[in-house]
């Protein structure tokens, strides 16, 4: 459907004659949309590695779904987290940015013109810190309350051995992690907000160093 609505508006130049440098060339407009794609997918799993360390944190370590886009198992928590944030970038017409990065990709990186340089391989680890940016943003009060919560427990288990922590730490320790998750609500929608607000400078960047 994207390919029959981009089509009357792209100019398309003769694809090679040689087989080989039509395959290279294919290869390069796959590696294009591989990029594009990659950096998007790279703020999604800093959401649910966020999700996965309070899941971790609350006792969720063994409470996963079943995630039908990657095939794993991940905590519900992190579940949570990424459809959240799936909602937000709807919202906030985030998938307007990636088909109107996919019709730019035409006029800034022409077909069969794709070059894999140094200065790209940079910028995508450059990209990749995005994961424990976005992760220590997103979860950084669930992180310290549960945290807190832990320290208090190790100081009860040292000064009052008689209470059993195992018991008496799980129900709570859910339970200010749920608190902590609504809390952060607010915060979170206008963080991912104002990320995917500015993603599309970052697709337009990686498009003009390729």
């Amino acid at each position: 459907m994207i390919t029959y609505l981009l089509y009357p508006f792209i100019e398309f130049q003769t694809p090679p004659s040689d087989i080989l440098m039509l395959a290279l060339g294919m290869g390069g407009e796959i590696m294009v949309g591989i990029t594009l794609g990659l950096a998007g997918r790279l703020i999604f799993a800093g959401v649910q590695l966020a999700g996965q360390i309070a899941g971790f944190q609350m006792g969720f370590a063994i409470v996963n779904v079943f995630d039908p886009i990657t095939s794993a198992q991940v905590s519900i928590v992190a579940q949570f987290y990424y459809l959240l944030a799936m909602l937000i970038f709807l919202a906030v017409n985030g998938h307007h940015l990636f088909i109107y990065s996919i019709a730019e990709s035409y006029r800034i990186v022409p077909p069969f013109d794709f070059h894999f340089s140094g200065e790209l391989t940079q910028s995508i680890v450059e990209l990749s810190k995005s994961i424990f940016i976005v992760a220590i943003k997103a979860g950084s009060l669930v992180m310290t309350m549960l945290l807190m919560i832990s320290i208090g427990f190790g100081m009860i288990a040292r000064t009052v051995p008689q209470i059993n922590i195992l018991i008496v730490g799980f129900p709570i320790k859910i339970a200010v992690g749920l608190i902590g998750i609504g809390l952060a609500l607010p915060s979170f929608v206008r963080m991912m907000a104002a990320i995917f607000l500015n993603f599309g400078e970052t697709l337009n960047l990686l498009l003009r160093i390729m």
